[in-house]
């Protein structure tokens, strides 16, 4: 082993913990917020193995999309939404917790499978670094474009669900809407502050 594949080897052992970690700190951690940010750092340890495979584009898109602009989109949720209720205890929460982990150990028993049993012989035909721009630009424009611009158009209707939640104090009165539909409105006394305030300044 030379030096370069040392160090390839050290990136990829280091990258793969802090993934491994950072994945496990979002689903444990109790914070919403903190879950959200680790799920970056997740997108960046993925990029940094994208880089390793000589795919820098497919690394800058990682980084530009999902780390850019999926998670700020998650972020922007969150804090947007600003739910100040506390969660009710859920009746039979254990057994919701043994179905999660049967769940979970099912797809971690059939991806390990997956990758034990999968030929991951290095086919030296196939377009590597920069020259597989041009094919996955191809797939997204011509195969994949369906899914393409319903990916965008979901993300369309997240941020404006997001949007909805985070402005309830417009929400029209309960006459016009049924009472399936009520929101909790935010509380008013800022928003009637702030509008005397500017009327005594004018």
């Amino acid at each position: 082993m030379n030096l370069a594949e040392g160090v390839q080897l050290v990136s990829f052992i280091i990258l793969t913990v802090m993934m491994l970690g950072a994945a496990l700190a979002v689903v444990l951690t109790p914070n919403i917020v903190y879950s959200a940010f680790l799920l970056g750092a997740v997108f960046s340890a993925m990029a940094g193995l994208y880089l390793l495979l000589n795919a820098s584009f497919v690394a800058a898109a990682q980084i530009l999309v999902y780390v850019g602009a999926i998670n700020v989109l998650i972020l922007f949720a969150i804090m947007l939404v600003n739910k100040r209720e506390d969660f009710a205890p859920v009746k039979y929460a254990w057994t919701r917790k043994i179905v999660t982990a049967a769940v979970c150990g099912g797809l971690f028993l059939l991806l390990g499978t997956t990758i034990i049993t999968t030929p991951w012989a290095i086919d030296s035909t196939a377009a590597a670094g920069d020259e597989a721009i041009y094919i996955l630009g191809e797939h997204f424009f011509t195969d994949f474009l369906l899914p393409f611009e319903l990916v965008s158009v979901l993300l369309l209707m997240a941020l404006i669900g997001a949007i909805v939640l985070a402005r309830r104090d417009i929400i029209p009165d309960g006459d016009a809407l049924g009472d399936d539909l009520k929101l909790p409105e935010k509380p008013r006394e800022l928003v009637s502050a702030v509008a005397s305030s500017e009327s005594e300044s004018n």
